[in-house]
């Protein structure tokens, strides 16, 4: 592993803690049952998984690509 796979592999774990403490940080509300961008449902499994989700996968996708 040469230095270039241990900087995707730091940016990686940096990115996951910064979801885990972005999801702890909003308070628990209900889960959406549709998107509020697109309308389309959101899987019963990922409201479970994302407690207070509002976007489905594909917005989420969208949403953080944009920030």
């Amino acid at each position: 592993m040469d230095d270039a796979d241990l900087a995707v592999k730091h940016e990686q774990r940096a990115e996951e803690r910064a979801r885990t403490r972005r999801m702890l940080a909003k308070p628990a509300k209900s889960s959406a049952r549709h998107c509020i961008e697109c309308c389309e449902a959101i899987s019963q499994a990922r409201q479970q998984a994302v407690p207070g989700v509002e976007l489905c996968i594909e917005c989420q996708t969208i949403s953080e690509r944009k920030r």
